[in-house]
């Protein structure tokens, strides 16, 4: 691997790594918020409609392509090259390879629902979509647990720590979803 020829390399290509995680998980964060609005703009005034659609579907494709995509390309390419590094894959990095591999799952939702709405096509409410958007929040939770803690963290304490998170999440969601009818 490239990292075996160039050790001293090894903390600049894990620097990228991690840069390139935040903006992968930037753009997975607002996509769906972008999502929300254009399927809140589809209930608007025509000429209302008429106006963000467009915009919308620009701000999207703009983040999704630009800056989304090849960050998860990316963050795809240097993973390696830092695990490679590594010499062994313990029981910790195992499991954050499975969040990461269902992570990625995630990401192509994100961009089936992008091409749905890119043309024209509004499958799911602007509550399913908050719901969706707060996937992210759970994986970024477990993989930074994982990779910070490692074996420290036990399996039960982890899965407890997230059903708790997700139990917050969801009751966000309620609580925002009250405050919006009012």
């Amino acid at each position: 691997m490239i990292v075996a020829y160039f050790p001293s390399m090894y903390l600049y290509f894990k620097a990228l790594h991690i840069i390139f995680i935040v903006t992968w998980f930037a753009g997975m964060f607002y996509m769906p918020r972008l999502f929300i609005y254009n399927t809140e703009a589809q209930t608007k005034p025509d000429a209302e409609r008429r106006v963000l659609t467009p915009q919308f579907a620009l701000m999207s494709r703009r983040l999704w392509l630009g800056i989304t995509w090849p960050s998860a390309v990316l963050t795809l390419i240097l993973g390696p090259l830092v695990w490679s590094q590594l010499g062994s894959t313990p029981l910790w990095l195992q499991w954050k390879l499975v969040l990461v591999f269902l992570l990625y799952g995630y990401h192509f939702s994100l961009h089936r629902i992008f091409k749905q709405q890119q043309a024209g096509v509004f499958r799911y409410s602007s509550q399913q979509l908050r719901i969706w958007n707060e996937v992210a929040t759970v994986f970024l939770f477990a993989i930074v647990f994982l990779a910070t803690v490692k074996n420290s963290l036990s399996a039960l304490w982890g899965v407890l720590g997230l059903l708790v998170l997700v139990l917050l999440l969801f009751m966000g969601i309620s609580i925002y979803k009250k405050i919006r009818q009012r």
